[in-house]
């Protein structure tokens, strides 16, 4: 049995718990939170942008605390999940990996490049793993393109073009303070710099224009160099003030022989394909590829499946892992200073 320690009960924190619950051998032993409320199973006020609403819980035979050392003292605990606001990842994390557990931490890793090497080092001291939940690679359409572009059926990739657009999140508290979530840039975009350094490698550099708000990178178009010879890679990010259409996200990858497509957006309280999956193959082929039924449970479902699997055999991730989660952390620093007008070397 795995023992799970949550820390941070909103609605990532409600999201794993519902998932871990659906994965044999898994239990939550215990959730931190310091909203007492919550912590008597009324999830009532949690809410997120997919998803089942917050209700009220049974949780009995779950420890529950306000103190994440109540759970890092418990020797059952094998994985603290840290849940927290952006800003509380590092310091929750490396106490938890200098307590002898091993660490999957909500995205996006930390807001400061020197957050994320003292989370590094402290998984190498304590010799425990650090797992990041950079849940992209397992969406149906993502993990898709993954697995088409892994197998070399249609040659190498010769670049992309990528693209996440919401409108602005008012129920997110502090979303454009820089040192609490850090805005789209790191809550956002984020994804998309990690499958973009998962695919194609870490750039040397980049190139970003666009709207700013309050400091932060609100709207921008990024041109990421990978060299005269390297691949032709490029990401649209931000948020609109229109709040009608929620979210759109979607991508054209080229290989050499097949373009894989795909968009998709949700208007008013409806989520509908622009673009279903689709490869483009040679010859003029057109294939309509389907994945399912796109339920985002799903992928949460899958990613922490690959998390239970790493802790059960001691074993990094070639998806989780933090070393691709600092790389998306630089892009983001990097497209941060590039909108600002600064130096944004590689």
């Amino acid at each position: 049995m795995i023992n799970v320690g949550i820390v941070g009960l909103g609605f990532m924190g409600m999201i794993h718990y519902l998932t871990y619950r659906k994965i044999p051998g898994v239990k939550v032993a215990a959730i931190c939170e310091v909203n007492e409320r919550r912590l008597t199973g009324d999830w009532t006020d949690i809410k997120g942008n997919f998803g089942p609403p917050g209700e009220q819980m049974d949780l009995g035979g779950v420890q529950t605390t306000t103190r994440i050392e109540d759970l890092l003292e418990r020797d059952d605990i094998d994985l603290i999940d840290v849940t927290l606001p952006p800003a509380m990842h590092a310091n929750a994390a490396s106490k938890a990996l200098r307590a002898g557990k091993h660490v999957l931490c909500e995205k996006p890793m930390a807001l400061r490049l020197e957050e994320c090497d003292a989370m590094s080092a402290a998984a190498a001291e304590a010799r425990r793993l650090l797992l990041v939940g950079h849940v992209l690679p397992f969406f149906p359409e993502y993990a898709w393109a993954l697995e088409t572009i892994r197998s070399g059926a249609y040659g190498r990739p010769l670049g992309g073009a990528f693209r996440r657009v919401i409108s602005d999140p008012a129920w997110l508290r502090n979303y454009w303070v820089a040192d609490q979530v850090g805005g789209p840039l790191f809550d956002l975009h984020v994804h998309d710099a990690h499958f973009i350094r998962l695919v194609f490698g870490m750039p040397r550099g980049v190139s970003s224009r666009g709207r700013v708000r309050n400091g932060l990178p609100e709207f921008w178009n990024t041109q990421f160099d990978y060299g005269a010879d390297g691949p032709v890679v490029s990401a649209t990010s931000g948020v609109v003030t229109q709040a009608g259409r929620s979210f759109n996200h979607g991508f054209e990858i080229h290989l050499e022989r097949a373009t894989l497509q795909f968009e998709f957006a949700v208007f008013g309280d409806t989520g509908r394909y622009l673009c279903p999956p689709t490869l483009l193959g040679p010859d003029g082929a057109v294939a309509e590829i389907s994945l399912g039924s796109g339920d985002p449970m799903n992928a949460f479902a899958a990613e922490l499946a690959e998390v239970v699997q790493c802790v059960r055999n001691n074993q990094p991730s070639g998806i989780l892992g933090a070393d691709l989660a600092r790389d998306a952390i630089r892009l983001c620093e990097m497209q941060a200073a590039s909108v600002s007008g600064l130096a944004a070397a590689g």
